[in-house]
């Protein structure tokens, strides 16, 4: 499969004696030089990005990621870390022959403070492990992603991770009190701290979330958690488009306000791919909508049920609801949300896809779904967009799938070209070319043509005071 335009860089050499310095520090056993054992930390979810390194260093202590990049920075040595490597846009992936650095042996979760609503984890926890380890203290972690079983806390931080509670709880960095973080001269800075109000200077912590690595390396954070809810009622609801959509959800916030918790829009193309390919998923509705919502509210209080019922009689009786079910069991929600999640895998059975993660300001999700749809399918007849996204948050994953029958390479290799067009109907929308995925290597070379000047330069100097050596996932979002 082609890959987006990529910008080369230098390969990085690194010899025998200098890998042997590396293995002194995390032990023979978890330096990795086996092809065959590299290819996981190798090859990007999408399968876009296919990297190369000299080995993979897999450090058990926040000292062993202290040694290890004190002698990359000493030796100059490019390091890219890495996390479950779930991420696609490229950015944990080596293409010039880094060391990638593993953090999935830091997987500790240190402490679990009911009292303070508070976790502290290392950064190679696997995200569903620290939602249960919440759970189990009767709290919840509300950061939840198609990829929680795989993707691990310091990869969710790295990229300030967006998800399905966006709307009631915020990003991954709206979610963090205080991080450890390992600098690129190996300096360890200590501020995992649990406080809520904190006004001693500058709220360094920022910096590093949403960074991608290329500031320093986060190894642990003090994650917020919340009262675990006691009722929850979801709602898979047909309609006839985003407008429709969109009133819905300004109609839930003026009935049942703070208790909606997730508010995801999928279109009726996006649906299909999920009925054709995803194991398990069936439509809950009895007839085809071009449209759909998944509406789910939360509270600590008993009586949801009923409140949603009104909701979607008033859409109803406004016209903008045209047929809806509410889980009646546990079951038939898991079925909702497992149709939901399924929507990005399977487009790959359907052929080429391009992909954009992108958001507009609430409102203008509608008229940025007509315009794009209209934009696509004039630049590539017959391609088919199945848009699906958190609605509540202006986020909108604009995937374009390749005609039926057409050339999968054919149609990738007009990647950019599509994405021009989409991105410059974003740009007139006065949103973002990334939304929860980051920038990496898919998105670098855009920033300059959507980005403030003064921006980039701020971000330029942050990069040369924090890692003035370069050796930190080179080639990434800068």
């Amino acid at each position: 499969m082609p890959s987006p335009s990529i910008t080369k860089t230098q390969a990085h050499e690194v010899d025998a004696g200098l890998l042997d310095r590396f293995a002194a520090i995390v032990g023979s056993k978890y330096l990795i030089t086996d092809p065959a054992a590299q290819e996981p930390y190798l090859v990007e979810l999408r399968g876009l990005y296919r990297g190369h390194t000299h080995a993979v260093l897999r450090p058990g202590t926040v000292s062993e990621v202290a040694a290890i990049l004190k002698l990359a920075h000493e030796t100059r040595t490019a390091i890219v870390p890495q996390g479950g490597n779930t991420g696609l846009v490229g950015g944990q992936i080596p293409h010039a022959g880094e060391l990638v650095l593993s953090l999935n042996r830091l997987d500790r979760i240190r402490e679990v403070d009911a009292t303070s609503n508070t976790m502290t984890c290392e950064a190679g926890v696997v995200l569903a492990k620290a939602q249960d380890a919440a759970a189990a203290a009767e709290r919840l972690f509300p950061l939840s992603l198609a990829a929680e079983g795989s993707c691990t806390i310091g990869g969710n931080l790295s990229t300030n991770a967006g998800g399905t509670a966006v709307l009631a709880y915020g990003n991954a960095r709206d979610l963090v009190l205080g991080l450890e973080v390992v600098l690129a001269d190996g300096r360890e800075w200590n501020g995992w701290r649990k406080l809520k109000k904190d006004n001693t200077g500058y709220d360094l912590k920022n910096l590093f979330i949403g960074a991608e690595g290329t500031l320093g390396v986060i190894t642990a954070a003090v994650l917020k958690l919340f009262p675990r809810p006691r009722a929850v009622e979801t709602a898979y609801v047909g309609l006839a488009s985003p407008a429709d959509a969109l009133a819905l959800l300004n109609l839930a916030g003026e009935r049942v306000g703070g208790t909606v918790t997730s508010f995801e829009l999928m279109s009726r193309t996006s649906v299909e791919f999920a009925l054709r390919h995803g194991p398990g998923c069936r439509d809950p509705l009895g007839t085809p909508h071009p449209w759909y919502v998944l509406i789910e509210l939360s509270s600590q209080a008993a009586g949801l049920r009923g409140a949603l019922e009104d909701l979607l009689g008033a859409a109803a009786e406004q016209g903008r609801v045209t047929d809806a079910t509410i889980a009646a069991s546990l079951d038939q929600r898991k079925a909702f949300w497992h149709l939901r999640d399924m929507l990005s895998d399977v487009q790959r059975f359907e052929g080429g896809s391009i992909k954009h993660d992108i958001s507009v300001p609430v409102a203008a999700v509608p008229d940025f779904i007509a315009q794009a749809s209209a934009a696509v399918e004039a630049l590539i007849p017959g391609c088919r967009p199945a848009a699906f996204g958190h609605l509540g948050d202006g986020n909108v994953h604009f995937n374009v799938s390749q005609p039926v029958g057409g050339d999968a390479a054919q149609y990738l290799a007009r990647w950019d070209e599509m994405g021009t067009v989409v991105n410059r109907i974003v740009t007139e929308l006065h949103g973002s070319i990334s939304a929860e995925h980051g920038i990496g290597q898919l998105k670098r070379d855009l920033l300059a043509d959507v980005k403030d000047q003064v921006a980039l330069e701020l971000m330029r100097a942050l990069k040369r005071t924090l890692d003035p050596n370069g050796i930190l996932n080179p080639g990434k979002v800068l």
